[in-house]
């Protein structure tokens, strides 16, 4: 019974203390990077029924693949609704388990591969909290947008644990076997970046095959006794399934701009050495480590990380014989993390914490193994070394979580860290835009695209600011620039049209919304501001159309009811317009326009209400 007990009591103490780590995310809201796309605007998710399942498990939403971690947020929804503290808490509880199901891998790992039985246990407990507590970690665990890195690192270490657990367990070896193979498939259909697991695999193959030989074969032994064959025999159905999902998704990736072969070898050898430097110092974290606008190898930064790559990469090779330990660590943190290394450039970061979250798991091993060692020689000294790091981790940890509580302080953080960040100075003033503080909006746009004068969204939201001043001519501007950047994007197009709309020019404005659509046929603002524009043009059917095409694509659309209700009130059908003007206060409660018309509808219908202004485009990150 005592034993049973200290069983559970282990992996329970591990959730605590990660569960304690990570407590101040249960208040943080939903962030303007990417939440906003994914959750606060996405009607898509919102549920577990079959036409949301359907959407989950087609849709290659902001270039991702991931139909398990899309129902997981959908069942959020069923649960909680639009609260985030239901969401975050998912997330903190996925990533409890990810630590005792890494603590579990540890175990097994040191029980295969170490000379002498003992203390396996204690360094699976220090490498399991150094994993989870870390504060890389943060990003993963406090970003609802990340569930995908909890979900698919719960079933990653669920794999490998399995793997060993078949070669350990010939009683039960095929149902392991089987369920290895069926949590690399969830692992992939949870977030892409899985398709690395036969690799972690490989790895587990070479470190059972390295370890020391024992004079009596035991049934683990003659698991692995095959060598090389064998081997591949065994891990060739890992591969085979990894194939198709990580065929998915490469066709969701969202083309960018991409770096020439060295550019991507000096970029990936950057990002290797910043993630081995904030493992050991993890300061200066923030949730954006911007691209360069140009990246030249030559530069010192980047041959500093190239040859730091080499050098620490021949050592691992050089210490093979003596210390297989440090090879097999190295090369799974290099295999795991290799599809996020800047291979295919997917976004503005050259680098993310978030990245860590599978790799790191070799940097625990190799920090546990170095800290069992120490504490055969320095018991007491290196207990207090260990706790003092896992405290430090775990506070840094807590106050990190604080960056990502909401949208003004994620971004702040950001402008603390890299004062120039393009991005962050354009999500700073789309803040400040929400909040009605256009001039000071207005300057962190200009520095936006003072830094990245190709930032086709930070004009097209200068713009938008610069018309909410009336500085029509200078909003104007600022669109045409952005659709000489990106020709394609729809949302200049549209605010081109509120702008030549609010000075009355009504014709030439319906020219911009029809482009707009042409862009982009799901642009529900384009279809409204062009049905109010026809409304005022006394167009009656056009309107309505155009009414009835927004709601198809953005249901929640307050004022495409609210007009609609208008454009049949300036008819005089005042009972179809009244039921219009009640479904926009269903949608949006606080409408006032839609309060009022209604009320003028039902006890004076004789006065005609007008359609609401047009609506600008919602800023853009």
């Amino acid at each position: 019974m005592r034993d049973r007990a200290r069983h559970w009591a282990v992996p329970l103490v591990i959730a605590a203390i990660t569960f304690v780590a990570f407590l101040p995310a249960l208040n943080g809201e939903f962030v303007i990077w990417d939440d906003d796309k994914n959750f606060v605007n996405n009607l898509s998710y919102r549920g577990l029924g079959l036409a949301q399942l359907q959407w989950m498990w087609s849709t290659f939403h902001l270039g991702h693949y991931v139909p398990l971690s899309w129902m997981t947020l959908g069942l959020d929804y069923v649960l909680w609704g639009m609260n985030p503290r239901g969401y975050h808490l998912t997330n903190l509880l996925l990533h409890c388990g990810v630590a005792v199901t890494f603590y579990l891998v540890a175990r097994r790992i040191f029980a295969l591969t170490w000379r002498e039985r003992g203390g396996e246990a204690a360094a699976a407990v220090f490498a399991a909290l150094f994993f989870a507590v870390h504060p890389l970690r943060v990003e993963s665990v406090a970003w609802i947008t990340e569930r995908r890195d909890l979900l698919s690192g719960l079933f990653y270490f669920a794999a490998v644990y399995a793997y060993l657990r078949a070669g350990q367990s010939p009683q039960a070896r095929q149902r392991w076997y089987i369920a290895a193979l069926l949590a690399t498939v969830c692992a992939v259909l949870s977030k892409a970046s899985a398709v690395t697991l036969p690799a972690a695999l490989v790895v587990v193959e070479f470190l059972a095959h390295v370890r020391p030989k024992k004079r009596n074969a035991t049934a683990t032994e003659h698991w692995y006794a095959g060598g090389t064959p064998a081997s591949l025999i065994r891990l060739a159905p890992f591969g085979l399934l990894a194939i198709g999902p990580a065929a998915l998704a490469f066709v969701a990736l969202q083309p960018e701009p991409q770096l020439s072969l060295v550019g991507k070898v000096a970029v990936s050898a950057y990002s290797v050495c910043f993630y081995l430097i904030k493992t050991l110092i993890p300061a200066g974290l923030a949730p954006l480590y911007a691209m360069p606008e140009r990246v030249d190898p030559l530069q010192p930064g980047f041959l500093l990380a190239m040859a730091g790559v080499a050098s620490l990469t021949g050592a691992a090779i050089v210490a093979r014989t003596r210390w297989p330990a440090l090879p097999a660590a190295w090369f799974a943190f290099l295999l795991i993390a290799f599809p996020l290394l800047g291979v295919h450039q997917n976004g503005p970061q050259i680098a993310a914490d978030r990245y860590t979250y599978n790799a790191a798991a070799a940097l625990a091993l190799l920090a546990a193994g170095a800290a069992h060692v120490a504490f055969a020689r320095f018991r007491r000294s290196t207990l207090v070394v260990a706790t003092l790091v896992l405290a430090t981790l775990a506070m840094l940890s807590w106050r990190q979580t604080y960056v990502w509580r909401n949208s003004a302080a994620l971004w702040a953080r950001v402008l603390r860290v890299e004062p120039n960040s393009p991005v962050a100075h354009n999500n700073a003033g789309n803040l400040l835009m929400r909040d009605g503080r256009v001039n000071e909006a207005i300057v962190h746009y200009r520095a936006a695209v003072a830094v990245k004068p190709a930032y086709a969204e930070a004009h097209d939201n200068l713009g938008v600011a610069l018309a909410a001043t009336g500085k029509f001519p200078d909003a104007i501007v600022a669109y045409q620039r952005a659709l000489q950047i990106q020709p394609s994007f729809d949302a200049p197009q549209n605010n081109w049209g509120v702008a030549l709309a609010q000075q009355g020019q009504l014709a030439e404005a319906i020219e911009r919304f029809r482009l707009a659509i042409s862009a982009n046929p799901a642009n529900a603002d384009a279809h409204v501001n062009w049905g109010n524009a026809a409304v005022r043009l006394g167009r009656t059917d056009e309107a309505i159309s155009h009414f009835e095409e927004a709601l198809r694509f953005r249901p929640d659309h307050a004022d495409a009811q609210h007009n609609w209700g208008v454009a049949l009130a300036r008819v005089g059908e005042f009972s179809r317009a009244a039921e219009h003007f009640a479904a926009a206060l269903a949608i949006e409660p606080g409408h006032e326009q839609a309060r009022e018309y209604l009320r003028r509808v039902q006890a004076e219908p004789d006065q005609t209400p007008g359609p609401t202004q047009p609506r600008a485009s919602a800023p853009r990150p």
